[in-house]
């Protein structure tokens, strides 16, 4: 036999070896598994913090706990279904995406629910949609587009960096009618981020951020309720049965948690003294029954499941995947900046936001289109794993050859 058969032979044999020792992973079973993890521990809280209000609204104890599960299963099943669309899809399509969201923000305010003076909602019979949350995720689709194909254009001059924020500019007077200033926020800081690892000029960065921050504080001392909310947050404890009744209630929570906790299940606050517990303010329910160590645990698991995230958006740009590296990017930056908010808004350390805690809070919405996000960043990792493997290969075959 020559000398290249018996390479051949070789080189079969070691790699089966290695096969057999190290069996091929096909997606970040790591990633999976955390949100999974997530996913189980906000029903097993959703399930604790919501049992009095359920008996109270519905007389069943167990009511939103059931529709929480059937949520689960949902989003499940999305994330199964997303997991087949290639990113060649997302990409190709996501102008129409943006349509999609720009429509849904506008039949909100045509024909959406009004619950709690903010028209969010569209019935659609099983579940209202808060289309809010679908618009952050096909707007982020549109801007990773957006800067691959004007990428030079956005280095060189301002046009380039300007557009995508008046797409943004439109969305945010749609939200802002609801309204729903917390979510403009969310994907304001996602996008100056975006424009900032794509390249943008320190002076439109710095620029951008002023002109946000003077956005915001216009939008606050416009509407009473808002600067009531920035009132409370300065000083919670001078209204503490009015404005910051929201915020001393789970002040409350967090002080009587500790280190450990009163136990899952023994929440006090949640007996009608929280508003909310079960959705904006299920942390304080967290920090509550588990304490402090619980909640700084949730918080780690965000911040693997966000690294982890942000590690795949890296890879994919390493390897000249440039629109699902961004993407990638634009849904780790989300999830984090939104556990931010959240929690930060139960401890006081930021004003009150009406922003769910990812895969914890009660919602159908919120819960789905975190899921779908999850799913996309697993799409994206199995497509860097098969280009490794087809890498490698193509490697292989040119040493043999050789």
């Amino acid at each position: 036999m020559s000398r290249i058969g018996f390479g051949l032979v070789n080189l079969a044999s070691r790699k089966t070896a290695e096969e057999l020792e190290q069996p091929p992973q096909h997606y970040d079973r790591g990633l999976f598994l955390l949100t999974l993890c997530l996913m189980c521990f906000g029903w097993i809280m959703v399930t604790s913090a919501s049992m009095p209000v359920a008996e109270k609204l519905y007389n069943n104890e167990y009511y939103i706990s059931i529709k929480h599960a059937v949520f689960l299963v949902i989003s499940l099943l999305s994330m199964t279904t997303v997991l087949l669309f290639k990113m060649e899809w997302w990409r190709k399509y996501n102008m129409q995406l943006l349509l999609v969201a720009t429509v849904l923000l506008v039949l909100v305010l045509l024909v959406g629910n009004t619950v709690n003076g903010s028209r969010r909602w569209l019935p659609l019979g099983v579940f209202n949609l808060q289309a809010a949350e679908v618009a952050k995720l096909f707007f982020f689709a549109f801007l990773a587009g957006y800067l691959v194909r004007q990428h030079e254009q956005l280095l060189e001059n301002v046009k380039g960096f300007m557009k995508p924020l008046g797409v943004f500019t439109v969305l945010a007077i749609l939200l802002l009618k609801q309204p729903d200033l917390g979510t403009v926020i969310v994907m304001f800081v996602t996008t100056v981020a975006l424009l900032f690892l794509a390249g943008a000029k320190i002076w439109q960065f710095v620029a951008l951020i002023a002109s946000g921050l003077m956005a915001v504080t216009g939008l606050i001392w416009l509407e009473p309720y808002r600067m009531r909310r920035v009132m409370a947050f300065l000083d919670p404890w001078a209204d503490a049965f009015g404005s910051g009744y929201q915020l001393t209630q789970s002040l409350m929570a967090y002080g009587r948690g500790d280190w450990f906790g009163l136990g899952l299940g023994n929440s006090i606050q949640k007996l009608d003294y929280l508003p909310e517990a079960h959705t904006d303010f299920i942390a304080a329910v967290v920090a509550e029954e588990l304490g402090f160590i619980g909640l700084a645990a949730l918080v780690v698991v965000m911040g693997v499941l966000v690294y982890r995230i942000l590690l795949v958006g890296s890879k994919a740009m390493e390897k000249g995947l440039h629109y699902s590296g961004y993407f990638a990017y634009a849904i780790g930056i989300w999830i984090a900046f939104q556990v931010f908010v959240n929690i930060g808004a139960s401890t006081g350390l930021l004003p009150t936001k009406g922003l769910t805690l990812p895969f914890i809070s009660y919602g159908g919405s919120s819960l789905i289109v975190f899921s779908v996000a999850v799913a996309i960043v697993l799409r994206i990792d199995f497509e860097l794993r098969q280009k490794e493997q087809l890498d490698s290969s193509s490697e292989v075959s040119y040493e043999v050859v050789t």
